[in-house]
């Protein structure tokens, strides 16, 4: 398997795992479901490391990482089904970033 992977080739790869494996993508609502509770299983890893809860038995075997990538997946999927261009869609987001908040960080006195 390849090294790195583009967000043109993440989306292709994961089209064609759908069609071959999977065979066929959940609606898009289960998918927004299955995305919801993806994120949550990866903010109770973060809560665990990062925060005050301690670890549970059951949480002894987490994989942050893996929970991202089952994250990305699920938005992958959710994008090729409604026609969304991640690549298109992130550049533009950082160019609304930049334009919009050039300034506002660099002069938020709670960042300093």
């Amino acid at each position: 398997m390849k090294k790195e992977i583009t967000l043109p080739e993440a989306q292709k790869q994961v089209d064609n795992w759908i069609k071959t494996i999977g065979v066929r993508y959940f609606s898009e609502l289960t998918n927004m479901a299955i995305l919801t509770e993806e994120v949550g299983e990866m903010a109770r890893i973060i809560a665990r490391l990062y925060g005050d809860q301690s670890f549970k038995k059951s949480d002894e075997n987490y994989n942050l990482g893996d929970e991202m990538a089952d994250v990305l997946w699920v938005l992958i999927c959710l994008a090729n089904q409604t026609g969304v261009d991640l690549n298109e869609a992130f550049l533009k987001n950082m160019e609304k970033k930049t334009t919009r908040d050039k300034e506002r960080h660099k002069n938020n006195e709670k960042l300093k």
